[in-house]
């Protein structure tokens, strides 16, 4: 392994330092997440039914009734709870939930009184540590990924700005018991892994390739798009030998695939599985929300007031531009990366909840980290060859710092409701609240979220209840 250079220092140094951003709770769509983790490690089945009676008001809201007990409508024809999340998250949490409760037994053991049952502070500290170090895992491996094919300095900014100017510091610190964080690592694990072997991949590679991609879709069922960058990669081949009629290459390319569906679907397992027991089907998923093939919302998945993700991340604009740009560094990982963003687009587009409800951002597509690095890097390079280099660096920093700056006030002001967290924003009023509201609050409420952050959670659960019971119809997350 190559040494670490200093800006792979700074980024480890990064990361320290804003471990106490990190908040172990789990809220919203992270019960399901979590409930994964907690039942089958302490109860060892998938019987959920004290992760929705402990839940988080807004998630119980739809979910029980008023006397506190779970709706019959939200047990399967299998009699189990409706958990239609996905069973990755709690496979890469297994380690340090292990951990913690290894530790709880042996504390408990001592006379501790402290009870292993999945929801003591423990569990969740080590579910949120977890969760933030992944995050930097993407962040890093991007890194290194882009400073193979661009100036290192480019990289590090590049992973900077959407570390920090992105949807990221949501689900990798505020919300870490959410499934994006972890699948931004996974993605990322898969398109270094798949860079690192395209020159001549091993079978052994192409399997450990499958393995990689399975827990991907584990985590996340939407990363099967990622898949395009070998289904790319092996239709060209095909092409190739077929155009040579080289019949032995071929058939050893059509073999190395069936090896790696093979490890593909071994991987894919858990979830299979899972579903079978909740829904009675290998392939029932559980979602009965709508898809729109034929009129996807391209533009509203964009611009959108409500969520849409250049408008709340404008930093995102560059980084996409910047993956077609980066065809002149590398034309296949260029081409390969715009390719599948535009299909992932096109998914989410197709999706009736595109805006993710309640959302900071379109939270969806933090799953492409490591192609927003790549892609920011080679808009900064292509920015800094295309005019003067030290100009276009200096233009580049300030730019970053003052999408960071924007980004953290929005998130604070997201976090607090100073704007809404589902629906439409006004621009106008979030705006206003950047310079006239959040300089004046931010510092009291930052030393109450270090000093007193379960009762400002406290706080900010009920904000969140109120608002929701004053919507038409108003519903659970």
């Amino acid at each position: 392994m190559a040494r670490l250079s200093h800006y792979d220092k700074t980024l480890v140094l990064l990361f320290v330092l804003s471990l106490p951003l990190v908040n172990p709770w789990v809220r919203g769509d992270g019960v399901g997440y979590y409930a994964f983790g907690r039942a089958l490690l302490v109860q060892h089945n998938l019987d959920f039914r004290q992760d929705w009676l402990r839940a988080n008001p807004t998630f119980r809201m739809g979910r029980t009734d008023a006397a506190g007990n779970i709706l019959s409508e939200e047990y399967t024809a299998t009699r189990h709870i409706d958990n239609h999340f996905s069973v990755g998250p709690a496979i890469l949490w297994s380690p340090f939930l292990l951990a913690a409760h290894l530790c709880v037994l042996s504390y408990d053991a001592l006379g501790g009184h402290m009870p292993p049952d999945g929801f003591a502070k423990p569990y969740v500290v080590s579910m949120a540590l977890a969760t933030a170090l992944y995050g930097f895992l993407s962040l890093w491996i991007s890194f290194r990924l882009a400073r193979k094919y661009l100036p290192e300095q480019y990289a590090f900014l590049a992973a900077l700005g959407i570390w920090f100017a992105s949807s990221m510091p949501m689900y990798m610190y505020f919300n870490p018991s959410w499934s994006h964080a972890l699948s931004a690592f996974i993605v990322a694990l898969f398109v270094w892994y798949w860079d690192r072997t395209r020159d001549g991949r091993l079978w052994s590679e192409w399997i450990v390739l499958g393995v990689i991609g399975g827990f991907m879709m584990d985590v996340y069922p939407p990363n099967a798009i990622l898949l395009m960058f070998p289904a790319l990669e092996s239709l060209a081949a095909y092409w190739q030998r077929l155009t040579r009629r080289d019949w032995k290459s071929f058939v050893r390319d059509l073999m190395q695939n069936a090896a790696f569906a093979i490890a593909l679907l071994l991987a894919f397992l858990p979830t299979l599985v899972a579903k079978k027991v909740i829904y009675g089907s290998y392939f029932d998923f559980g979602y009965g929300e709508s898809w729109f093939l034929n009129s996807p919302a391209f533009l509203k998945v964009c611009f959108s007031s409500d969520h849409g993700l250049f408008s709340w991340t404008p930093i995102i604009l560059p980084a996409v531009i910047g993956m077609w740009l980066l065809r002149k560094r590398d034309e296949i990982l260029g081409l390969y990366s715009i390719i599948v963003f535009v299909a992932f687009l096109y998914v989410i587009g197709c999706y009736q909840d595109w805006d993710g409800l309640s959302s900071f951002g379109n939270r969806f597509f933090v799953s492409l980290t490591i192609l927003f690095v790549l892609g920011l890097a080679g808009f900064i390079d292509y920015f800094a060859r295309a005019w003067n280099e030290r100009r276009a660096w200096l233009i580049a920093q300030v730019a970053t710092i003052i999408l960071i700056v924007w980004n953290f006030g929005l998130v604070f002001q997201w976090g607090t409701h100073l704007i809404p967290a589902r629906g439409a924003v006004s621009w106008r009023q979030a705006a206003y609240n950047q310079v006239a509201v959040v300089p004046v609050q931010i510092a009291g409420t930052l030393r109450r979220y270090v000093t007193h952050r379960g009762q400002l959670m406290r706080n900010i659960e009920e904000s969140d209840v109120e608002h929701i019971r004053s919507q038409p119809g108003g519903g659970s997350e």
